[in-house]
């Protein structure tokens, strides 16, 4: 699969997520959240983007991104015209779908491990499952769903949290039965 013009900006704006965090710049929490679920988005969509019912992700991805990128500018601002105007300049490059960053060809479907502070677990179901009750679940019990493929998913949060989501995902196993 291809790369898509708005992993481009995904990238710029986690660029300048670590960038404005390392100036010790106070991040509304909700910021990281959309960039996250812009990526799982992603990742869901790239899965099979001819399925009608895909198509429909690429206004949530949209949606993430417009939010996340509002707010980081905002906070790009307060740092000086010309930083702000260096990150709207990648922006743009990246809007118009210009390669700013390699992407890795294809993403490992093997999960290393949990970033630092979480705690991860990975599932294979036999058949395909509802994308929006998996996000529902992921944003009630505070996790972060990747869609490693359309029936691997990746959890990563806390330990507690996790167990919770999997009690609540517990109708997709028994559905995924013959």
């Amino acid at each position: 699969m291809t790369d898509l013009p708005v992993e481009q900006t995904w990238m710029v704006l986690v660029e300048l997520l670590t960038d404005l965090r390392k100036k010790g710049i106070e991040i509304d929490p909700e910021i990281p959240k959309d960039i996250r679920m812009a990526k799982t988005t992603i990742n869901f969509y790239k899965v099979n983007p001819a399925d009608p019912e895909r198509m429909n992700e690429l206004k949530r991805i949209n949606d993430f991104m417009n939010s996340a990128q509002d707010k980081l500018i905002d906070l790009a601002e307060d740092e000086g015209e010309d930083y702000k105007a260096q990150w709207i300049k990648k922006l743009t490059q990246a809007s118009r779908g210009e390669k700013i960053y390699d992407l890795p060809e294809k993403k490992s479907t093997f999960v290393v491990g949990a970033p630092p502070g979480f705690t991860m677990v990975r599932i294979t179901f036999r058949k395909p499952i509802p994308e929006e009750r998996v996000q529902e679940i992921a944003e009630y019990n505070n996790v972060i769903i990747e869609f490693q493929t359309d029936t691997l998913l990746v959890i990563y949060g806390d330990k507690q949290n996790i167990q919770d989501s999997l009690k609540e995902m517990s109708s997709f196993f028994t559905e995924q039965i013959d």
